[in-house]
């Protein structure tokens, strides 16, 4: 693996974390009802681990890439 293909994950992993951070904080500051909103949180987290598996980590695994987030 090649210093470019590094600097591109770490800017994926950055974006991803910012979104997924948007989105956490949307939710924290949502007038959503309690239960609810510990659910939404729960979905967003997983979401945003399954982004992190299937588009960062099986790739660099060797693992067959679903789809290509650059180039």
């Amino acid at each position: 693996m090649d210093l470019a293909a590094l600097v591109h994950i770490v800017i994926y992993l950055i974006v991803i974390g910012c979104i997924i951070g948007l989105l956490l904080y949307l939710v924290s500051i949502s007038p959503v009802p309690e239960p609810f909103k510990s659910w939404l949180w729960f979905f967003v987290m997983a979401v945003a681990v399954l982004i992190v598996i299937f588009y960062i980590l099986l790739p660099m695994a060797g693992g067959p890439p679903s789809f290509h987030l650059g180039r």
